[in-house]
């Protein structure tokens, strides 16, 4: 289902800290479970 473009896009803290330590090469590049 999608969601409102009024609410915009949602990304939960844990699943942004995970990108920000890839972003920063402090993570290796692989894919993320987001299940």
């Amino acid at each position: 289902m999608a969601r409102s473009l009024k609410k915009g896009p949602f990304a939960d803290d844990h699943l942004l800290k995970k990108v920000d330590a890839i972003v920063e090469g402090k993570a290796p590049k692989k894919p993320i479970k987001t299940w």
